[in-house]
């Protein structure tokens, strides 16, 4: 067997911070409680993305009954020049019982305390940030009580 290869390095690439309205819950479904979140405004500031979030996005989850709240967020970023670039966004959060239920009532919750990580996908038709659309990366979140903080890192 030939050893891995190095892995796959991580690039800041902006910090988002979504604003987000209260929880609709559309009842139990085959895997879990299906939901969903409207997304607000926000912003993104970094390295390599700045500019606002388009008000509209929506948050879509599955609550499961081992515990972890499937996640796919799907929202449009309007860059500093203008640009729109609608994201992807699939992942999941899970953590101790007593943390997830502390982080429902709002309360302040470390990001080290429970996992909360997405994968987005980019894609936009503004030349200027084609190369967008052939980029994967990694967001690590912290929920806090009307907003999610998300750190976005290329994976190369």
């Amino acid at each position: 067997m030939n050893p891995l290869p190095a892995p796959p390095a991580l690039i800041p690439m902006a910090q988002v911070l979504c604003d987000v309205r209260a929880l609709v819950s559309l009842g139990p479904g085959k895997y879990g409680e299906r939901r969903y979140v409207p997304l607000g405004g926000g912003t993104v500031h970094g390295p390599e993305l700045n500019g606002t979030l388009v008000e509209g996005g929506v948050d879509w989850q599955v609550n499961r009954s081992d515990g972890v709240l499937d996640i796919a967020a799907h929202y449009v970023i309007r860059t500093t020049d203008g640009a729109l670039i609608e994201v992807q966004s699939d992942g999941m959060r899970h953590g101790p019982a007593e943390v997830m239920a502390r982080l429902a009532r709002g309360e302040v919750v470390g990001r080290d305390e429970y996992f909360f990580r997405t994968v987005m996908r980019f894609q936009t038709g503004a030349p200027q940030w084609a190369h967008l659309n052939k980029v994967l990366a990694l967001a690590c979140g912290q929920r806090e009580a009307r907003r999610v903080v998300l750190d976005v890192y290329r994976i190369t």
